[in-house]
């Protein structure tokens, strides 16, 4: 419900204010959404989030690490960002592989929301 609602706004939100936001990832062979990527910001970051999620049974198929990377790319090549973080709990290992995959670095000295976050960072 209320969720729900909070998220969809807050993706209409930063395309219109910040023209980047939150993408669905289509599996091309069968066009299935498996998940989401996106570009966060806004007053719950303290830097703009390369973050993404991945509908159950869709993990450890390539698919974040995939879509990471493109929406990445594009927003150091088409929106000239200087950086990029994400935010992870310590112990979600498989989010932390993918951002090592595309390149992350852990940066401590980051500010995070949640004190308890890992931070890592994104370069061009």
């Amino acid at each position: 419900g209320w969720a729900a609602w909070g998220m969809f706004c807050h993706e209409v939100a930063c395309w219109t204010m910040f023209g980047h936001g939150g993408l669905m990832i289509d599996r091309q062979a069968d066009r299935v959404c498996v998940g989401v990527v996106e570009i966060n910001d806004g007053p719950l970051f303290p830097e703009k989030e390369l973050g993404w999620m991945l509908y159950e049974g869709f993990e450890g198929q390539g698919y974040a690490t995939e879509a990471a990377a493109v929406l990445r790319d594009w927003a150091f090549a088409e929106l000239r960002l200087p950086t990029l973080v994400s935010y992870f709990d310590p112990n979600n290992a498989k989010s932390i592989a993918v951002a090592t995959r595309l390149g992350g670095v852990r940066d401590d000295a980051a500010p995070r929301q949640d004190p308890e976050d890992l931070v890592f960072r994104y370069k061009p």
